[in-house]
């Protein structure tokens, strides 16, 4: 499952998304006929638009059963908790995060594939990966691979301040909890900050390159597809 923002402005995340699942033994197939999952307007109260943007999708994933894998933790939590809520009479798709994925469902304890990855990185959890009861996969992945080191950030369960539509209907406060985070982003000692999620990602470069932070940002899974030797 490819996101919106994916789509967007993270195609390479894409790309990563599919390199890393390969590379862990599965066959990969995408339905160019997928759009938006929905939850742009669920998230705004609109559940008629999101159940017709939803319902395409159902459609389009419902002619191949097998596990629906997506880099990021928003649109998995809106397959499994908003479709519940949008058809509470029907089967919802079987989503998976990709770390979750990866570690609860192949069983990957460690990341096998790897090339040395020498820099000091810094992971923001993403807030709805807490719905998705989320604890360290990613984590562990990263923290497997050789010369990657994991800085402890204070705070680390603090949100970006993103939230979707919220960083634009209450700008200044979306940016102030940024600002906060990025400040103990920077503090770690962090070359890199990585995350599951390109909305979080996407906020924070925004408000690091306004403030001339010169952190560089990235997706666990283009981290976890540089580590795999060509």
């Amino acid at each position: 499952m490819l996101t919106c923002l994916c789509d967007a402005f993270y195609g390479e995340v894409g790309i990563a998304t599919v390199r890393v699942l390969e590379h862990a033994g599965c066959e990969v197939s995408f339905n160019p006929r997928q759009t938006c999952c929905g939850q742009p307007p669920f998230n705004s109260g609109d559940w008629d638009t999101a159940r017709k943007i939803a319902g395409h999708f159902k459609e389009v994933f419902s002619s191949n059963p097998a596990p629906i894998v997506c880099p990021s933790g928003s649109c998995t939590a809106m397959l499994r908790d908003g479709y519940s809520m949008l058809f509470p009479t029907e089967c919802v798709p079987n989503g998976f995060e990709l770390s979750e994925f990866l570690v609860n469902e192949l069983g990957l304890k460690s990341w096998p594939f790897k090339k040395p990855y020498n820099k000091k990185v810094a992971y923001h959890k993403a807030c709805h990966g807490r719905g998705l009861h989320l604890t360290n996969e990613a984590e562990l992945l990263l923290g497997s691979i050789d010369g990657l080191e994991l800085m402890p950030i204070e705070n680390a369960e603090q949100c970006c301040g993103f939230g979707g539509a919220f960083c634009v209907t209450q700008g200044k406060l979306s940016s102030g909890i940024g600002l906060e985070k990025l400040r103990t982003l920077k503090e770690s000692g962090a070359e890199e900050v990585v995350s599951g999620d390109m909305g979080c990602l996407m906020h924070l470069q925004g408000l690091s390159d306004k403030q001339g932070l010169g952190l560089k940002f990235r997706h666990f899974a283009e981290v976890l597809a540089d580590t795999v030797p060509a």
